[in-house]
C-alpha cells in the first residue's frame, strides 16, 4: 500500500458574503484613517491650487509690467535721438536770432514732455557719471587714466544713459571708465 496523503476537506474560500464582520471598533478605525487619507489629499490640492494662483498673478503681473518691453527699448531710442539733436544745435549766444532760440527751448519742451510719459509709463533713465562702475547696469566704451581724486572703476564719462522698465534693464549705459 502506498502512501497517499488523505484528501482534505477544502477549505471554505472567504467571500464578501462569508466574512467576518468587522467589529464596531474596526469599522471606525477603518473610516477614521480613510478619513484622514482624504484629508491628507484634499489639503495637498489646496496647497497646489493656491501655489498656482499665486505663480499665475505673478507670471500675470510679470506680463503686463514687461509686456511693453520692445516697445520701450524702440522708444528709447527716439529719446536718445532727440537729445542728440538737440545737443547738435548751437549753444546759446546773446546775439541770436529769435527763431533759434524758440526752435531750442520748442525742441528742450518736447524732449520734456517726452522723457515725463515715459517714467510715468514705468521706463527711466540713469546718467551714472561719478558713480562706480556696474557691469549689470554699464557697457564700459572705454578706459582713461583716473582723474586727480577720483577712484579707479568710477565712470568717468557717459556717452548715454541706462534706461530700465519697472527696475528691468532695457539698455545699458554707454560709458568712459577711469583706471
Amino acid at each position: 500500500m502506498t502512501d497517499k496523503p488523505e484528501p482534505q476537506p477544502e477549505e471554505a474560500a472567504i467571500t464578501p458574503e462569508t466574512a467576518p464582520e468587522p467589529t464596531p471598533e474596526e469599522r471606525i478605525a477603518a473610516l477614521e484613517a480613510e478619513v484622514a487619507t482624504l484629508k491628507d489629499k484634499w489639503l495637498r490640492a489646496e496647497a497646489e491650487m493656491q501655489n498656482l494662483r499665486a505663480r499665475t498673478a505673478r507670471e500675470v503681473q510679470e506680463a503686463r509690467a514687461y509686456a511693453t518691453q520692445k516697445f520701450a527699448r524702440d522708444v528709447v531710442e527716439a529719446a536718445e535721438n532727440l537729445r542728440r539733436g538737440i545737443e547738435a544745435l548751437p549753444g546759446k549766444q546773446a546775439n541770436e536770432p529769435e527763431v533759434l532760440t524758440k526752435i531750442r527751448d520748442g525742441i528742450e519742451g518736447v524732449e520734456r514732455s517726452f522723457l515725463g510719459i515715459l517714467e510715468r509709463n514705468g521706463v527711466k533713465s540713469e546718467n551714472p557719471t561719478g558713480k562706480p562702475f556696474d557691469p549689470e547696469m554699464h557697457q564700459a566704451m572705454a578706459e582713461q587714466p583716473a582723474p586727480e581724486g577720483t577712484l579707479s572703476g568710477t565712470v568717468t564719462a557717459c556717452w548715454t544713459p541706462a534706461w530700465t522698465l519697472n527696475g528691468r534693464l532695457l539698455k545699458p549705459a554707454m560709458v568712459v571708465v577711469a583706471k
